[in-house]
C-alpha cells in the first residue's frame, strides 16, 4: 500500500471534497494578467502595422495594371479605360522570360496603353498609310490605341518609329485586366516576329500557363452551374455530421465494438496472407541469402523473409490487441459510457455545434487581416522607372545611358536609338517603412500564428465551460444553466484572456521554430550531406512531436480553467497530474475516441464524395429534369469542393464533440476523486458508469436531502 500511495503522490495529491463546488466557479478573478497585457499592446501594435502598411502601401500595383506612362488602367484619369493592351505582345517571349516577367507584375517591355475595349478584329498598317496623318488612320477609325499626347497630324511612320502607336492590332479578349490575343489568331509577317512565332508563344510569355485564361474562364462557368449542388452536398455532410453524433446515444457500443472487430479482421487477413506469400516463397526456396542484399525495395517482395518478418509483427499486434481487450474491457466500456455521455450532452446543448462557425468567422478576420496588411506592406515602395531599349548595343544608342532613372511621364523621343522607352524596373526599397519590411513582415506572421492559436484556445475553453455545466449538474433537467454557452463565452473573455494568450504564445513559437527549420531546409537541400539531412529530419520530428505534446497540454488545460478559473500553469500542471494519475484511462478513451471520430469523418467525407461523383458524372438517373446534372467543363472541380467543404463540416462538428469527451472525462475522474456516493458526498457521473464501477449513489439527482 506505501508503494502505490507513494506512487500516487509523485503525481500530485487527488483532488479532495469541495462542499461548495457546483461546476464551473462563477466567483473567479483574471488569471496571467501579465501576459494579457502582452497580448493587448501586441495587438495593439499589430493594428499599427496594418494602419502603417494601408497609409504607405498601395494594393492597387497588384490589383491594376499600369500603363507606359505609369498610370493605373481602371483607375482616375483612366477609369472609363479598364485594360491594359500591349503594342507588341511577341516581346514577352522573344526579348525577356517568364520569371523576369512574373517578377515585373507581367510587364514586358514593348509600349502599353489603357484601353476601353480590346480590339476585336485584326488590322496592320499598310505601307500606303506611313505618309498619313496618326488622326486619319487611329482616331477617326476608331482606333484609340495610341499612347496619351500623340498629335493628331503626326506622321504614321514617325509613331511607328517612335513606337507611340502600334503597328497591328490582334483579336483580344481582357483575362486579369489585360487585352490577350485569341489562340486561334494568325501573328502578321512583320519585322522580328518569325515564322515560328505563335500566339501561345506570346501569352506564354506573359503568363504561366497558355489556357489561363480559358481554364479560368471554364472554373467560373463550371461554379455558376453547379454552386447550388454544392451547396446541396455541404446541407448532406452537416445533416450526416449531426445523426453520427446524435445516434452514438444509441450506437456507441455496437459501432465501436464493429470497428475493433475490424481492426482485428484485417489484422487476421493480414495474417493469413502474409502466410500463404510466405509458404509459396519458402516452397520456391526463395531466400534473402540467394539474392542479397539490394538497393531496390520491390525485389524484397520476392523473398520468404520479408513476409515472414510480416507475418511475426502482425501476429504480435493482433496479440496485443486481443489482450488488450480482455484485460482492458472494463476501461473500454467507461469509454463507450462517456462517448455515449457526450451525445446526450450535446443534444442538450445543440447551440455548442454551431459554435466552431464563430471560430470560423474569427479565423477568417484573422487570415484577411494578415494578408490585407501583407499585400500593403509588400506594395509599399515607390515603382522605379529606368530606360530601355530593344537592341542597346547598336552604335547609335551607345551615347544613352540604360538603366538609369526616368520619368515614365515624359517617354524619351531619340531618333538615334530606335525603341528607347522608361519601363517599369522594380518597387524602391528606400525610407523608413521599406528598410523595416522585412521586420514588420515578421511581426505580422508572428500576429497571424499567435491570434489563430488564441481564437482556437478561446473556442475551447469555451466549450469546455459549458460541457462543465452540464456534467456538474446534478439535476440535468434544472441545475444546466439557461445560457451555458454565452455564459462560458462571457466569462472566459473577461477572465482568462491573459491565460488563452500564454498558451497561444507557447505553441506559436514552437510552430514559428518549425517553419524556420522548414524553410533552411528547403533552402539548403541541395547542400545537404546525407548526416545533415538525418540532423534536420531529427530536428523536425522533435519539433513535431513538440508542437503535439503542448496542444494536449493547452486542450486539458483549458478545461481546468473553464471548470476553476486558475491560472494557466497550475491549470496545466493540475490537469497533467490528473491525466498521469489514469493514464491507462487516458489512453484508452483517446484511442477508442480518435478511431469513432475518424470512422465518423470517413462515413462523411465518403458519403459525400460518392454522392457528388455518381451525381457530377451524371450516373444517377430517373431524378427528373429538375434533379438533372449540370453540363460541366470539369466536374471534378464541384467533387473536390464538395469533399472539401464536408470534411470542414465534419472536422468542425466532431471537433466540438472531442471537446465534450475530453471534458467530461476530466470532469469524471475528478468526481471519482472528489466523492464516494454518499449522500453528503454523491457522485455525479451517469448511472451508466456507476454501474460499470460498481458504485451507487445514495442521494438521487435533485435530492433535496442533500447537505448543502
Amino acid at each position: 500500500m506505501g508503494g502505490k500511495q507513494d506512487g500516487d503522490e509523485a503525481y500530485g495529491k487527488p483532488a479532495k471534497y469541495d462542499p461548495s463546488f457546483r461546476g464551473p466557479i462563477k466567483n473567479r478573478s483574471c488569471t496571467d494578467i501579465v501576459c494579457c497585457i502582452l497580448f493587448l499592446l501586441f495587438i495593439l501594435g499589430y493594428i499599427v502595422v496594418g494602419i502603417v502598411a494601408w497609409v504607405y502601401g498601395d494594393p492597387r500595383q497588384v490589383l491594376y495594371p499600369r500603363n507606359s506612362t505609369g498610370a493605373y488602367c481602371g483607375v482616375g484619369a483612366n477609369k472609363d479605360k479598364p485594360y491594359l493592351l500591349y503594342f507588341n505582345i511577341f516581346s514577352c517571349v522573344l526579348t525577356t522570360n517568364i520569371i523576369t516577367v512574373a517578377e515585373n507584375g507581367l510587364q514586358c517591355p514593348t509600349p502599353q496603353v489603357c484601353v476601353s475595349s480590346c480590339p476585336e478584329v485584326a488590322w496592320t498598317v499598310e505601307v500606303n498609310q506611313f505618309s498619313q496623318k496618326v488622326g486619319e488612320v487611329f482616331y477617326t477609325a476608331n482606333r484609340n490605341f495610341c499612347l496619351p499626347g500623340v498629335p493628331w497630324d503626326m506622321p504614321v511612320i514617325q509613331s511607328l518609329q517612335q513606337e507611340l502607336c502600334p503597328s497591328f492590332l490582334l483579336p483580344s479578349a481582357p483575362a486579369l485586366g489585360r487585352c490577350l490575343p485569341l489562340l486561334n489568331s494568325t501573328p502578321p509577317e512583320l519585322p522580328g516576329i518569325s515564322s515560328n512565332t505563335s500566339i501561345s508563344q506570346g501569352i506564354s510569355g506573359l503568363l504561366d500557363s497558355l489556357n489561363a485564361r480559358d481554364i479560368s474562364v471554364k472554373i467560373f462557368e463550371d461554379f455558376a452551374q453547379s454552386w447550388y449542388w454544392i451547396l446541396v452536398a455541404l446541407g448532406v455532410a452537416l445533416v450526416l455530421s449531426l445523426l453520427f453524433i446524435l445516434l452514438l446515444r444509441l450506437v456507441a457500443g455496437p459501432l465501436v465494438l464493429v470497428l475493433i472487430l475490424g481492426v482485428l479482421g484485417v489484422l487476421a487477413y493480414g495474417i493469413y496472407h502474409c502466410w500463404m506469400e510466405y509458404r509459396v516463397l519458402r516452397d520456391k526456396g526463395a531466400s534473402i541469402t540467394q539474392q542479397g542484399i539490394t538497393t531496390n525495395l520491390s525485389a524484397y517482395r520476392n523473398v520468404q523473409e520479408t513476409w515472414l518478418v510480416a507475418l511475426i509483427v502482425l501476429a504480435v499486434l493482433e496479440g496485443i490487441l486481443l489482450l488488450m481487450l480482455i484485460f482492458l474491457r472494463q476501461r473500454i466500456r467507461i469509454a463507450i459510457a462517456l462517448l455515449k455521455e457526450a451525445s446526450k450532452a450535446v443534444g442538450h446543448m445543440m447551440s455548442t455545434m454551431f459554435y466552431p462557425l464563430v471560430t470560423f468567422v474569427l479565423l477568417l478576420i484573422c487570415i484577411v487581416y494578415w494578408a490585407m496588411t501583407a499585400l500593403y506592406l509588400a506594395t509599399s515602395g515607390q515603382p522605379q522607372y529606368v530606360l530601355w531599349a530593344p537592341n542597346a548595343s547598336l552604335p547609335s544608342c551607345e551615347k544613352v545611358q540604360m538603366n538609369t532613372s526616368c520619368n515614365p511621364m515624359a517617354q524619351p523621343v531619340n531618333s538615334s536609338c530606335p525603341g528607347l522607352m522608361c519601363i517599369f524596373q522594380s518597387y524602391s526599397s528606400t525610407g523608413l517603412v521599406q528598410r523595416s519590411l522585412f521586420n514588420l513582415q515578421i511581426y505580422g506572421v508572428l500576429g497571424l500564428f499567435w491570434t489563430l492559436n488564441w481564437v482556437l484556445a478561446l473556442g475551447q475553453c469555451v466549450l469546455a465551460g459549458a460541457f462543465a455545466s452540464f456534467y456538474w449538474a446534478l439535476d440535468k433537467r434544472r441545475d444546466i444553466p439557461t445560457f451555458p454557452l454565452i455564459s462560458a463565452f462571457i466569462r472566459t473573455l473577461r477572465y482568462h484572456t491573459g491565460s488563452l494568450a500564454f498558451g497561444a504564445l507557447i505553441l506559436t513559437l514552437v510552430q514559428i521554430a518549425r517553419v524556420v527549420l522548414e524553410y533552411i531546409d528547403n533552402k539548403l537541400r541541395g547542400a545537404q550531406n546525407p548526416v545533415a539531412r538525418c540532423i534536420m529530419c531529427c530536428f523536425k520530428c522533435c519539433l513535431w512531436c513538440l508542437e503535439k505534446f503542448i496542444k494536449f497540454l493547452n486542450r486539458n488545460a483549458y478545461i481546468m480553467i473553464a471548470i476553476y478559473g486558475k491560472n494557466f500553469c497550475v491549470s496545466a500542471k493540475n490537469a497533467f497530474m490528473l491525466l498521469m494519475r489514469n493514464i491507462v484511462r487516458v489512453v484508452v478513451l483517446d484511442k477508442v475516441t480518435d478511431l469513432l471520430l475518424f470512422f465518423g469523418k470517413l462515413l462523411v467525407v465518403g458519403g459525400v464524395g460518392v454522392l457528388s461523383f455518381f451525381f457530377f458524372t451524371g450516373r444517377i438517373q430517373g431524378l427528373g429534369t429538375n434533379f438533372e446534372s449540370p453540363s460541366l467543363n470539369y466536374y471534378w472541380l464541384p467533387i473536390m469542393v464538395s469533399i472539401l467543404g464536408a470534411y470542414v463540416i465534419a472536422n468542425g462538428f466532431f471537433s466540438v464533440f472531442g471537446m465534450c469527451v475530453d471534458t467530461l472525462f476530466l470532469c469524471f475522474l475528478e468526481d471519482l476523486e472528489r466523492n464516494d456516493g454518499s449522500l453528503n458526498k454523491p457522485y455525479y457521473m451517469p448511472t451508466a458508469l456507476l454501474k460499470i464501477l460498481g458504485k451507487k449513489n445514495e442521494a438521487l439527482p435533485g435530492d433535496k436531502k442533500r447537505k448543502k
